[in-house]
């Protein structure tokens, strides 16, 4: 294989899970609508365009460092998330405030590491972006981990979200093996080799714990399912359910949004994750209808 060919396929798996990622968070953020409500209990898509959020929007910016870095450039992330950052996609408002500062000319390391009385956000958003960079990384997991987690560091310091972001990318290079993706429980607990011992990492022993269970509202009663928007709180369960879901978006995307709770990014989480996994591509009828990713997200002929 030579190395333009590597780089292309790379960029293939990576664009396969952020479609994915995409079309989870876009459809996840319809089931907010409370006239939508009642399709998400009778699984039955609602009515389109369906919009993305700030999860897509900072994905796009991790594959777009990718590229052109074939790494994670802390300071490049930092500028593209800054400057592609659109208000109304639904950020946080410590994160909200941090780009705002950032493209003001702020430095992205005092500001990030200052948050929350100088303990750092250990909030979801820097694993709701980055199963992309895991099946970027499907030949090397372990290096998937050591570049999610130099990608946290921009917006999230705390320690559970770092972990969190390195959890999911793990999870995503796993998935993506070429010769197919691994059995649920292998799933797991190769994620739990690749991370540190954490909240996280507890939340993915009990998940791990809890495969044979049928009933996804037990299960994310248990690990949560992002109502907290923190890491130790939505990472697990979206893990769980994209472990039992490797091949099959739309078991992914249902099985995960019908707990509740903070649906576009477990979404997000989990469908990134399927995507990246041989068969697990969204419906096309389902792509037709969510919003298209970004025209500033560059395309393969810019791979070095």
């Amino acid at each position: 294989m030579t190395a333009d060919s590597a780089s292309d396929q790379r960029f293939a798996r990576a664009l396969d899970s952020l479609r994915g990622l995409s079309v989870g968070d876009a459809l996840g953020s319809q089931f907010f609508v409370p006239s939508n409500y009642p399709l998400l209990k009778r699984r039955e898509l609602p009515p389109s365009l369906w919009q993305w959020t700030d999860d897509t929007e900072m994905a796009c910016s991790v594959l777009a460092v990718l590229v052109e870095h074939h790494r994670v450039d802390q300071d490049a992330l930092a500028r593209s998330f800054a400057e592609h950052h659109d208000f109304d996609r639904g950020y946080g408002p410590a994160v909200n405030r941090l780009l705002r500062l950032i493209r003001e000319g702020g430095d992205w390391r005092e500001l990030a590491a200052g948050l929350f009385k100088g303990q750092g956000s250990w909030g979801n958003g820097s694993a709701m972006r980055i199963a992309p960079l895991g099946a970027w990384y499907a030949d090397d997991p372990e290096q998937a981990t050591h570049q999610a987690e130099i990608s946290s560091y921009p917006t999230h310091q705390h320690r559970e979200a770092v972990v969190g972001a390195m959890a999911v990318a793990a999870a995503a290079a796993l998935a993506a093996d070429p010769a197919g993706p691994p059995a649920p429980a292998d799933l797991l607990d190769g994620v739990v080799a690749l991370v540190p011992r954490s909240a996280v990492g507890a939340g993915l022993r009990r998940a791990r714990d809890m495969l044979d269970y049928d009933d996804a509202g037990t299960v994310a009663a248990v690990l949560g399912c992002g109502r907290r928007t923190s890491a130790h709180d939505t990472v697990p369960f979206a893990l769980w359910s994209a472990a039992r879901s490797l091949g099959d978006f739309e078991q992914a995307f249902w099985t995960t949004a019908q707990v509740g709770g903070d649906v576009d990014t477990t979404c997000a989480i989990a469908c990134g994750v399927v995507a990246a996994s041989k068969g697990g591509q969204p419906p096309a009828a389902w792509l037709e209808k969510t919003e298209e990713l970004p025209d500033w997200l560059p395309g393969p002929d810019r791979l070095g």
